[in-house]
């Protein structure tokens, strides 16, 4: 088979056969970022074992000045990585051979294949076919199929399927599409008879390696076919394709099993073609079907939900081909009707077949390593550009979903910290999605904001963001899943995801003024200036919980502050980062028209986010004082390194740039300690199964009727404070909502049941 080179949204791809090995892959797509795992390992923490100096008699001002030699390294390294850039590591890379099970058992690749395997030998000489197989193949394959028309047995089937499946490879690879198209139908045919026909029971014996070489002889007979469909434009969902071989004419009717629409998506992948290269595990599961990966069609403009949709998102999918028992009381071996189904394997893992519950063949983590490598994902998730231009970078600023809305399932919001994006967060929704009793009942979204300004504005915002999503998908708030969200967030973002569910008050209020007032709208009408200007600053000091948030968890996160943010830092990120506009001018502008008003314009002219997470910043007291939410819990992870380096050893206990005295919270549901730096402590097995752990509690609690909605003595049963902002900060009102019954029908999957 001749090599094609396409491409496909700046991507280049060949398509191949497995006997020739080629060097045209996949173009990995490099973008020239700035990521912290570029740094030098030693700027973090100490990889073996090295002595952490004596702390006796260090003096304040000593330590002063190790915090600031640290943190100033630091930052000089994002200097020159800004300057230099360095190269984002590749999710995924194109196999120069694809992934076939029967590449060594049927020779696929070499100059002497393809070849049937010893055992079908055998039964070739069982009925003294071994020389006439050398001689004339076609001869030898009709007699073995006259034989399972006589007397069917597992044995005869498997070598028929065997031996289809090979002449297939044998005319695909001299050119023959049509006759290869045919020997794959055959073969895909007879191995589901060998799986599935009530003939063949007794002789069916499902501890012979045989019967899982019978699923690979399916497996591979189907993906060979689709191949060469997808070749033709065959395989469009919801259409019925007349297929003419040699041998019969097939009638293929496709049919897609999920969520999606039958225009859902402009082409498909073969996860057996992509190696993972990045993320740290891939999940996958084993049955029948082909793992593929199925590419969305760019959005359309005119529905507002597609913007929380990333450009070129891809899905995984499992394509099952299932054979139609002829109405003349044939055998499935000889069926021309055949029905191609795609399934969601975050539905479904397992159908059910007649009397028999069979295991999807999937694979959920290349599908997302394919999304994440794609250039238009990379770029618009440059954690470099958050952090030094906030301005620029605020038009990607909203939350975002790798997988369908599922108004079943419970969102977790998943919030980043300083110098970082969602890319932060993908081994950990990859790990967490693989447990069956997660992926049914929750749902993971995303929010990415331009790390650069202060915290407490992107509270402000996602506060904005997460009204306007409501909005969207459940506009008269029927969906009682979204009203039990868990926030997840790191560093700077489990801030960020903090402010979701306390209330103001008007403590904020008080930071930055004496002046007494009643609320919001008391405020409002004593500023001068801008209306735009006054909605905004007010929006920041006052509001209310997020009624729909009901549990938070926090990891690495500063809630005293760090000691990285120390004068010599902040001084850098200030030459560095583009002030955000909303952060200084509305501020700068508000304290020169309202002199009289303000009593300290620190907080209103804090110009970055290094800057608001300063510990001796006034937020911090207020934040730890503020009313919390009723009925929200919240989870702390904390990263402490055991071995810390001599420039870490040198800030404190903690991951090297948290302390854990800043870290530590009174009165969470649950805290742990983790033996991780402060970049990576959420990407570590141990965060990732408590995460599991505190998400499977809230489903226990939700289940057993714990969670009765109470009375919220705050504004609307804890309403949002709903203020008439402008375009860019629009907020909008949030209903209370009651989880009245935690077993409904909406926290159990049905099964998936296919009459063969």
């Amino acid at each position: 088979m001749s090599h094609k080179e396409v491409r496909r949204d700046g991507r280049r791809f060949c398509l191949r056969d497995e006997s020739a090995a080629s060097d045209d892959g996949r173009m990995m797509q490099c973008r020239v970022g700035f990521r912290l795992r570029c740094l030098p390992n030693w700027l973090i923490a100490d990889s073996v074992g090295a002595a952490r100096p004596d702390s006796i008699g260090r003096s304040r001002q000593e330590d002063r000045f190790w915090a600031a030699s640290r943190a100033g390294i630091l930052v000089f390294a994002l200097m020159v990585a800004c300057l230099a850039g360095c190269v984002t590591p590749s999710y995924l890379s194109s196999r120069k051979i694809r992934d076939n099970p029967l590449t060594s058992t049927l020779h696929l690749v070499g100059p002497k294949g393809p070849e049937i395997s010893e055992r079908t030998w055998n039964t070739l000489r069982r009925f003294d076919l071994e020389d006439r197989y050398q001689t004339d193949s076609r001869v030898c394959f009709e007699h073995i199929r006259q034989r399972v028309a006589e007397n069917p047995e597992a044995e005869l089937i498997y070598a028929l399927s065997e031996l289809a499946y090979v002449e297939g490879k044998k005319a695909e690879r001299a050119g023959r599409g049509s006759d290869a198209l045919n020997q794959y139908g055959v073969a895909l045919t007879n191995s589901y008879d060998y799986l599935f026909s009530d003939d063949i029971g007794t002789s069916r014996n499902y501890y012979d390696p045989q019967f899982r070489g019978a699923c690979d002889l399916y497996n591979e007979s189907l993906e060979d076919t689709l191949r060469l469909l997808c070749e033709e434009n065959r395989i469009q969902p919801g259409q019925t394709y007349t297929i003419k071989t040699e041998d019969r004419e097939f009638v293929v009717r496709t049919e897609m099993r999920g969520q999606w629409k039958t225009d859902e998506f402009d082409h498909y992948e073969f996860v057996s073609d992509y190696e993972i290269e990045t993320l740290r595990n891939q999940h996958t599961t084993y049955g029948l079907g082909v793992p593929l990966i199925a590419v969305r069609r760019p959005p359309t403009e005119a529905d507002q939900r597609e913007k929380y949709y990333p450009k070129g998102l891809s899905y995984s999918v499992t394509a099952l081909m299932r054979c139609v028992e002829p109405k003349d009381g044939g055998r499935p071996g000889d069926s021309k009707v055949c029905v191609l189904e795609f399934f969601d394997p975050l539905k479904a893992n397992q159908i059910q077949l007649a009397e028999q519950w069979v295991p999807l063949e999937t694979d959920l983590t290349t599908p997302l390593a394919y999304f994440l490598d794609s250039p238009e994902f990379r770029k618009r998730n440059a954690a470099t550009e958050g952090l030094l231009n906030p301005n620029d970078s605020v038009k990607s600023r909203g939350l975002y979903m790798l997988e369908p809305y599922d108004p079943n399932r419970i969102p977790v919001l998943m919030v980043h910290g300083l110098w970082s994006s969602p890319m932060t967060w993908m081994d950990m929704f990859n790990d967490l999605r693989s447990f069956p009793e997660i992926r049914e009942r929750y749902q993971f979204w995303f929010y990415l904001y331009p790390s650069g300004q202060p915290f407490w504005l992107s509270a402000t915002q996602l506060r904005s963001d997460l009204t306007t999503m409501r909005k969207a998908f459940d506009q008269n708030r029927r969906d009682r899943p979204m009203d039990q969200m868990v926030l997840v967030g790191h560093s700077m973002g489990g801030l960020v995801s903090r402010m979701q569910t306390i209330d103001s008050g008007d403590e904020f209020w008080k930071i930055v003024s004496n002046e007494p007032v009643r609320d919001a709208d008391d405020a409002i009408a004593k500023l001068k200036g801008d209306d735009d200007d006054r909605f905004k600053l007010v929006s920041t000091l006052f509001f209310r919980p997020n009624s729909s948030v009901k549990r938070v968890i926090t990891i690495g996160t500063p809630h005293r502050g760090s000691e990285f943010a120390n004068d010599y830092t902040r001084w850098l990120a200030r030459k560095f980062i583009k002030l955000p506009t909303m952060a200084v001018g509305t501020g700068v502008r508000l304290a020169e028209q309202n002199p009289s008003v303000f009593k300290d314009t620190q907080l209103l002219t804090v110009a970055n986010a290094i800057d608001s997470l300063a510990p001796e910043s006034p937020i911090f007291p207020v934040m730890m004082r503020a009313k919390r939410a009723p009925g929200v819990k919240y989870h702390n992870i904390i990263g402490v390194l055991e071995n810390p380096s001599l420039i870490t050893g040198r800030t404190g206990r903690g991951d090297g740039v948290v302390e854990y005295a800043s870290a530590h919270m009174e009165d969470t549901e649950s805290e742990l300690v983790i033996d991780a730096p402060h970049t990576s402590v959420h990407m570590t097995p141990k965060a990732v199964f408590e995460v599991r752990r505190i998400l499977l509690e809230h489903l226990k609690e939700l289940d057993s009727g714990d969670r009765i909605a109470a009375s919220d003595p705050l504004r609307g049963a804890g309403d949002p404070l709903v203020l008439p902002m402008s375009s860019e900060v629009e907020t909008g009102e949030l209903q209370g909502s009651v989880f009245e019954n935690a077993n409904a029908n909406w926290t159990n999957l049905p099964p998936v049941v296919i009459e063969r």
